[in-house]
């Protein structure tokens, strides 16, 4: 970590502010909804929305990068955020739930643009500190996820209308990411960019596809993504809507769940470096059955602690595993377009997961629902196999 450049801190310090958007809606968006909504069945639709919004917005953001260049979008994702946390805010006060969804839906492009950063920190230090450099990044997620649900709760009684006073103190944080931002420098040029590309042209993106490498890496961050916001965003409305927990509780396990997701950047990185992406990769499939395994022997406040803290531990390994393996399949002409089809797939995966949710923990309940996430698992484990019993080129594009 010592060796990150200025421009990783600075990304790492703005993500910290403007993540701060996931576990504000994650923590009270189902709640709000619970009020809000016109069927309880629609009542995580703003959460689902959020990643609605990031998955609709990741192609446009890349395209814009290319265009503006990564500084200037930037910026702008961190004042659009401001903007779509006050119109929250207001529809709140008015007591309308498709403009609250529609409000986090505009706070999803936001989050499309903060996950250019780790994108962005890996171009900027040599090839072999990228794993540490988009650990880095992520660990801002640690500020966010004690700075989110406490700007949730501490907003909740700002105005008349529960918890629009924290989508109002979310609308200045944004603010305050913005303004870390002007002190980013982007490099001129890519450490791949600097090397001589002997591998001739562009290519199109079916014939990248067709490398099994590819296929692992992006579905290690589509899987790690769906599986945690499929169990995560059910989990308020299941502990404080249906199992009456106090919101202190409920906040509790989001917190944790969210440290938990954040905190092995610490390590995540040089692990990566010592042992290799698959060999975390399947760590992180690990951690994730024995989540199952404990949010399935029960529903008090622990199992839910115990099962939320697992689920993160599993995304961090799985979803920076998957960042690093991906620069190994483009060459640097190609970046944006594979980053873009990579986190379009990922947010795509998790919109659908997020929307699910909701009609799945009321229809069939807690238990059903965690154990419908288990053929996801099974199926990273087949495309790792398959990749690793044909050959690859993946190298020569390096």
């Amino acid at each position: 970590m010592r060796q990150m450049g200025k421009s990783v801190w600075v990304l790492t310090l703005a993500g910290a502010l403007g993540l701060s958007v996931a576990p504000v809606v994650v923590f009270i968006g189902g709640i709000i909804g619970s009020a809000l909504a016109p069927s309880v069945e629609l009542a995580t639709l703003p959460v689902a929305f959020l990643v609605i919004g990031t998955a609709l917005s990741v192609l446009p953001v890349t395209h814009l990068m290319q265009v503006l260049g990564r500084k200037r979008v930037f910026i702008l994702g961190a004042l659009f955020s401001a903007v779509a946390a006050l119109f929250a805010s207001y529809f709140i006060s008015q007591q309308s739930f498709w403009g609250f969804t529609f409000s986090v839906s505009m706070m999803g492009v936001s989050l499309a643009v903060i996950q250019q950063y780790r994108f962005a920190a890996m171009e900027s230090v040599l090839p072999e500190r990228m794993a540490s450099a988009a650990s880095c990044v992520l660990l801002g997620g640690l500020v966010a996820a004690i700075l989110g649900p406490e700007l949730a709760q501490a907003g909740e009684k700002i105005f008349e209308s529960a918890f629009s006073g924290s989508f109002f103190l979310l609308a200045i944080v944004s603010l305050l990411s913005a303004v870390c931002l002007f002190f980013y420098q982007p490099v001129s040029e890519t450490y791949t960019e600097r090397e001589v590309d002997k591998m001739g042209s562009e290519r199109s993106l079916f014939l990248i596809m067709k490398l099994p490498l590819f296929w692992v890496a992006v579905l290690a961050s589509a899987i790690g993504y769906a599986v945690m916001s499929y169990i995560m965003t059910a989990t308020p409305v299941s502990m404080h809507v249906m199992m009456s927990h106090s919101l202190e509780e409920t906040k509790w396990v989001i917190q944790s769940h969210i440290l938990a997701m954040y905190l092995p950047s610490f390590f995540s990185g040089r692990l990566i470096e010592r042992f290799g992406a698959a060999r975390l990769m399947e760590a992180g499939l690990v951690l994730y059955a024995v989540c199952i395994v404990v949010a399935l022997s029960g529903q008090q406040v622990m199992h839910f602690w115990g099962g939320l803290v697992l689920l993160g531990l599993g995304w961090n390994f799985l979803f920076v595993s998957g960042t690093v393996l991906l620069p190994q399949c483009y060459r640097a002409e190609e970046r944006f377009k594979v980053q873009g089809f990579n986190d379009f797939f990922v947010f795509g995966t998790q919109s659908i997961a997020s929307l699910s949710s909701g009609v799945v923990v009321y229809s069939f309940g807690w238990n059903n629902l965690v154990l419908l996430a288990l053929p996801l698992l099974v199926l990273q484990l087949v495309v790792m196999w398959f990749w690793r019993t044909h050959n690859d080129q993946t190298k020569e594009v390096a």
